[in-house]
């Protein structure tokens, strides 16, 4: 007997560049699926960073090292019936792929979630002032403008976000995650 959409648990990763809306969209997805009897958990990229991922720095290696525990973490929730949200930007799709890997292994499911935001828009939002700091030569490695960010290909969902409100796009993620079973 298959386990009611309430009680699968599955990694959604919102991946995508600063201030694209990640945050914003796992904690209004979030608000709605515990309404509904979910179990879930945030794994906010920031948060992470602070208390699990302390001293890494923003290397290439280091950023890897961040999603993978991310990622560890995530789908260990996840084989426990809760969905992790996790707006983590993970911006090389190599280490997208080693998570997608390892929820493979265990059968987890692992959905990867591309907040497709412009650069402008981003900019332009600038929610915690990188960009501005990055243009004003106070900071370097903005991933998207001056470091890498390399897009999925192929993710499960590709969410615009550009003339959207944030109800709408949680709306399209609800009903993605519905016609997985797990909404």
């Amino acid at each position: 007997m298959a386990a009611a959409p309430s009680e699968r648990g599955a990694t959604v990763w919102l991946t995508g560049l600063p201030s694209a809306g990640k945050t914003t969209l796992a904690r209004a997805l979030a608000e709605r699926l515990r309404a509904e009897g979910h179990e879930v958990e945030v794994l906010d990229g920031d948060e992470i960073r602070e208390f699990l991922s302390s001293g890494l720095g923003f290397t290439r290696e280091d950023r890897h090292t961040n999603v993978q525990r991310i990622g560890f973490v995530a789908g260990l929730l996840a084989s426990h019936g809760v969905k992790a949200l996790v707006p983590v930007i993970a911006p090389y799709t190599d280490s997208r792929a080693a998570v997608r890997a390892r929820h493979a292994a265990t059968g987890t499911p692992f959905l990867e979630i591309h907040v497709a935001t412009p650069v402008t828009l981003c900019s332009e939002r600038d929610v915690k002032g990188l960009y501005a700091k990055q243009a004003a030569g106070e900071i370097s490695g903005l991933t998207g403008v001056d470091d890498p960010y390399e897009a999925p290909e192929n993710p499960e969902l590709r969410v615009q976000t550009q003339r959207r409100s944030v109800a709408e796009s949680v709306a399209e993620l609800h009903t993605f995650l519905t016609e997985r079973g797990l909404a």
